[in-house]
């Protein structure tokens, strides 16, 4: 075995405030808003020093990161989350001069309003979940020479359906015990994530319209496989928005059992299931224009949250 005698150098590195717990409130009128968010700051820069010799001249403290992701949800939180990341990203980008690239990740908790005398309470909500909307947005460079980019999603979006699903005609070894099932129930806690081409005019409509365009597919594609699904998922997406580039998705196959009453002498007729939350399937895959724009870094992530 060869032993390795070469200089020791430092690797790439970055830093932040990692899931900054921010919520808005609105109370431009006696009916209230809220936005509740986990925002993650992380730069990248000329912080060699910082690791190789404590030199902090050249490092922001990640508590006035912290500072700046609460003011500015003051100051520039009145749109969408992606629209508060771009103003985040590009302050520490232009601004703080030993910030090469700024990265923002954001996760958005949805509410619902309390239903009162027959409509919603002007200032009680119940948190919706599990579904979570996701954003993040990497800016590199400054001036002429800056770049941007701006992904958008949702994770743990779970979504089954009992019918209209099958898998078969797979490849078999030695190991295979499993049968081909042709009426299945098909269930996920999917994970998607888009990237922008260009800006869309309203962030949140595009939002709500490419989660329901993929939800519809799911719902209405006679699916011969997972994988099928997602394929035919993000292609809907892309077809109806053309300013996405990209969507990447993970999938676990959150498998349901037929389970077995015959020895009660009860007929089961695919309506009680058993639902195995481990182990699963696991399925990535991403559907991309032939021409979607370089993505740089847009997908180097920071907390992992998005």
């Amino acid at each position: 075995m060869t032993e390795l005698t070469g200089k020791i150098v430092l690797g790439p590195h970055q830093y932040g405030k990692a899931e900054n717990r921010v919520v808005r409130i609105y109370r431009d009128t006696a009916r209230h808003e809220i936005r509740d968010l986990n925002v993650s700051s992380c730069l990248r820069g000329a912080f060699d020093e910082a690791h190789t010799v404590g030199d902090q001249g050249g490092v922001l403290p990640t508590d006035s990161q912290k500072q700046t992701i609460f003011t500015y949800a003051k100051t520039h939180g009145d749109g969408s989350i992606e629209q508060y990341g771009q103003a985040l990203a590009r302050h520490f980008a232009d601004d703080i001069a030993t910030v090469e690239s700024a990265r923002i990740e954001i996760e958005e908790y949805a509410w619902q309003r309390v239903p009162v005398h027959g409509g919603g309470h002007d200032h009680t909500w119940t948190r919706v979940g599990p579904e979570i909307r996701i954003a993040a947005v990497t800016v590199t460079g400054t001036g002429a020479a800056q770049r941007e980019w701006v992904i958008g999603g949702v994770k743990d979006l779970v979504i089954l359906k009992s019918t209209g699903s099958e898998f078969a005609g797979f490849l078999t070894d030695e190991f295979t015990v499993l049968e081909p099932a042709y009426d299945r129930i098909l269930a996920t806690s999917l994970t998607a994530r888009w990237r922008f081409a260009t800006d869309p005019q309203d962030w949140d409509a595009t939002y709500d319209g490419i989660r329901a365009v993929m939800i519809a597919e799911f719902a209405t594609l006679h699916s011969k496989a997972l994988q099928q699904t997602l394929f035919q998922m993000g292609q809907a997406a892309l077809e109806a928005y053309p300013c996405l580039a990209e969507i990447r998705m993970s999938a676990p196959n959150k498998h349901h059992w037929s389970f077995d009453l015959s020895r009660f002498d009860v007929p089961n007729n695919g309506e009680v299931f058993y639902a195995d939350d481990r182990p699963y399937g696991l399925i990535h895959a991403s559907v991309l224009r032939a021409d979607a724009p370089d993505a740089g870094t847009a997908w180097d992530p920071y907390t992992g949250a998005v």
